[in-house]
């Protein structure tokens, strides 16, 4: 119970970091208007440049808040970016029955459900990437009939959405085999989650226990996929449990280097850390849409691996992408004067740092560290000589 007002209580605390409107879209398609919650960043007014990745949420009614507070949260901790948030609103005279109506018999939409599936695709993604500074990577969420429906958007010749969190499907008829059919043709990186209770409903369960095991089976490297069975939860409380599981998985690349990143992945390296920090942020960038300069505490955790094994040919690596995210910086002729020392180049490295002392600090890094550096190397040329 403790746990359960933990969660609440946080949930309310971190909807201050973001804004929260709600508006009607008028829509030809759909013969009415239609309500949508719109959840911004909290930098959206003061960066005006940035573009963000955008969540849409079927069954917005219910699931805005939860995503809300389980994105702020890890925004907080700089383990999620922002993004945009769109809900779209369903409970009203069971519009979230009569936006799901498929045809049974060949498991694609039909009638309502046709028009609700261009609503979303024709007017509501054209109608807020033209208002909003959004990023291209978009992500599309639902739970039930809804998470179900959220496939349909799959099946397009190029896949609408780049990331599809499906929270307990109840599966339309075909979809364990058509979902792994599409997800093997994959040609570009995709996220796809799946999660279901262990207390799920039945004849739910057993078509997302085969969807899972096609999706396995189908082994498309280009696609990151994760499916989650969670104890001691039904079909409405994994929900809670699946939220932040779906976005951490879809933007594991984003979080800062941590412990586990760096034992299992960057350590075990014969060679090319600098390489790997390079791609980390490129994939940022051209994966997700996301353009941030590389953290000080990333640069230093593959700077100290690269030290440590005396991998001083690297820092020049370093040094380009330094350049490139904190080109006023001192940092990237640093990273070349302490490559010159390392390998036993003290008037290299003098000049290096010479160089970095009429540059901005950094981090760590001042101008009185330049000096004493320079003076350190040229100390070390004299007895050299």
């Amino acid at each position: 119970m403790k746990k359960v007002c933990l969660y609440f209580a946080l949930l309310i605390s971190v909807s201050a970091f973001a804004q929260k409107t709600f508006e009607n879209i008028k829509s030809e398609k759909l013969g009415t208007d239609r309500r949508i919650t719109i959840g911004l960043p909290a930098s959206y007014e003061t960066n005006p440049t940035k573009k963000y990745p955008v969540l849409y949420l079927l069954d917005g009614d219910y699931l805005f808040d939860p995503f809300l507070g389980a994105i702020n949260y890890g925004v907080y901790w700089d383990d999620l970016p922002e993004m945009i948030i769109i809900g779209i609103h369903q409970n009203h005279d069971g519009e979230r029955f009569d936006d799901s109506t498929i045809d049974q018999n060949v498991g694609v939409p039909f009638e309502k459900g046709a028009e609700f599936f261009e609503f979303v695709g024709g007017e509501l993604l054209p109608y807020i990437e033209k208002k909003y500074r959004t990023a291209p990577f978009k992500i599309i969420a639902g739970h039930d009939i809804t998470a179900s429906f959220i496939n349909f958007y799959l099946y397009k010749e190029r896949p609408l959405f780049n990331g599809y969190i499906c929270l307990s499907p109840e599966l339309a008829p075909k979809m364990e085999i058509r979902i792994p059919e599409k997800l093997a043709q994959a040609k570009e990186p995709f996220f796809y989650y799946l999660s279901a209770g262990d207390g799920d409903i039945k004849k739910i369960k057993e078509p997302i226990e085969k969807l899972d095991s096609n999706i396995k089976i189908a082994n498309n490297p280009l696609v990151h996929y994760k499916y989650d069975v969670f104890k001691n939860a039904t079909h409405y409380t994994e929900v809670l449990h699946s939220i932040p599981s779906a976005l951490y998985h879809i933007f594991d690349v984003y979080k800062p280097i941590n412990s586990a990143e760096f034992k299992d992945k960057i350590a075990v390296l014969k060679s090319g850390y600098a390489d790997y920090l390079e791609n980390k942020y490129n994939i940022m960038s051209e994966v997700l849409g996301i353009d941030i300069p590389v953290r000080m505490n990333d640069f230093k955790a593959v700077e100290n691996l690269i030290l440590k094994n005396n991998a001083y040919d690297e820092l020049g690596k370093m040094a380009e992408i330094a350049n490139v995210d904190y080109p006023r910086a001192m940092l990237g002729e640093y990273e070349l004067g302490l490559m010159h020392e390392k390998m036993g180049e003290p008037k290299r490295a003098s000049k290096r740092y010479q160089n970095a002392s009429q540059m901005e600090p950094i981090g760590e890094l001042t101008k009185d560290m330049m000096y004493e550096k320079i003076d350190e190397m040229n100390t070390l040329a004299k007895k050299t000589k």
